[in-house]
């Protein structure tokens, strides 16, 4: 069996680039991509902490959490679609010039 030590180590890492992705970056879709990396560590983390206790409260966690990230992800391709459509790119600075 793997140790939990391994999972978290990659869930950290994974967060890392994550968070990275989200500071670097000015396109919208990688913007999205990012956060679901950073999610996908959280997801991690619980499963590893859910196997090690024997505990199955960190798996329905993580199965909230994807649905989460499936809603987060359909409203934002359609923010995406509309900052297209506003600026003909999806260049996340372009977007503070956005008034009612």
């Amino acid at each position: 069996m793997v140790p939990a030590q391994y999972y978290l180590v990659l869930s950290a890492a994974m967060f890392c680039i994550g968070l990275f992705g989200i500071l670097t970056r000015r396109n919208a879709l990688l913007f999205l991509m990012s956060v679901e990396i950073m999610l996908t560590a959280g997801n991690i983390n619980l499963v590893a902490f859910s196997l090690q206790y024997g505990n199955l409260t960190g798996q329905v966690f993580s199965l909230f959490t994807i649905a989460l990230a499936a809603a987060e992800v359909a409203v934002g391709i359609g923010i995406i679609l509309v900052l297209y459509r506003n600026f003909r790119g999806v260049d996340v600075t372009k977007a503070t010039t956005m008034r009612w």
